[in-house]
């Protein structure tokens, strides 16, 4: 058995980081499905649960962020999302999620009420925050290919027709 510096069993130590991470996961997971149901409140909660295990885990602040500032917490949003761009400046959602934060401080009193629909929860690049979906095959369809194959035969046997008759 390894025995750590502080006196500590490694492998116990890498067995329950590797639990966190999939309590983590699966958290961030639960939020995402709360969104889609529309079960903000809870969403927001499941959110906070996991920054309290992770405090740096990026989609947990963006989640976080994005329904404070919908429930007119534009402070705390502000805070929350800042972070988040720390983390990761290069997210257009968090930049988005964070122009449409300055507008609501700025104005429309409207945007102050709880209304936010699933996929306007993610603002417009919620790739980063989304599990990819399974990939269609790309390529040519069969149809096409069909098609195509039908086509050249019959010029073919056009051309062949022709071909015999001279």
């Amino acid at each position: 058995p390894c025995v750590c510096a502080d006196g500590s069993d490694g492998k116990a130590k890498a067995e329950e980081e590797e639990v966190q991470d999939y309590r983590v996961k699966c958290l961030n997971n639960l939020a995402t499905t709360q969104l889609k149901l529309e079960q903000f409140d809870e969403a927001l909660h499941t959110s906070r649960d996991v920054l309290t295990l992770e405090p740096n885990n990026v989609k947990a602040l963006f989640r976080t962020g994005k329904l404070l500032s919908d429930k007119g917490e534009y402070k705390e949003a502000m805070e929350v999302l800042k972070k988040a761009l720390k983390l990761e400046p290069a997210t257009k959602a968090i930049h988005v999620e964070l122009s449409k934060l300055v507008k609501r401080q700025t104005g429309d009193k409207d945007t102050k009420e709880w209304k936010a629909k699933p996929a306007e929860m993610l603002g417009d690049d919620i790739a980063p925050f989304l599990i990819p979906p399974k990939k269609k095959p790309s390529g040519i369809s069969w149809k096409f290919i069909l098609g195509a194959l039908v086509v050249a035969l019959g010029s073919l046997v056009t051309s062949v027709i022709l071909t015999a008759r001279n």
